[in-house]
């Protein structure tokens, strides 16, 4: 499979599971219809839709398009990391349980794992 090329900054946090500084990132706070894809191998992620403000910091949805997110216990025991199924990009952790939502999930994610494509 062919992967984008990234920066150095996308590559620490997709490749090397960093995270952006929250209230960084340029989907934090952006609203417009469409569709959220995999920055690496532009695989559809997320829909506009299932997308929130939680004040975290970081772009929140509570629903991923079906069979595109991987989740995986953290090392830290506490999290659970989630990634691209398609290549395994870093994308954030994900959340259960906190209210924020009706289906009871936030997908905390780095903006810089993303792209947008409008509706």
């Amino acid at each position: 499979m062919k992967h984008n090329e990234l920066t150095k900054e996308e590559e620490s946090v997709i490749i090397h599971k960093g995270t952006e500084s929250p209230f960084t990132g340029k989907y934090n706070d952006f609203w417009e219809k469409g569709t959220y894809r995999c920055k690496r191998c532009n695989a559809a992620l997320y829909r506009s839709e299932d997308k929130f403000d939680a004040g975290c910091g970081w772009p929140s949805f509570d629903d991923e398009v079906p069979g595109a997110v991987k989740r995986i216990p953290d090392p830290d025991g506490v999290r659970t990391e989630i990634v691209c199924t398609s290549c395994g990009a870093h994308l954030g952790h994900v959340f259960l349980g906190e209210g924020f939502s009706e289906k009871g999930a936030r997908h905390c994610v780095n903006s810089i794992s993303l792209t947008f494509v409008p509706a």
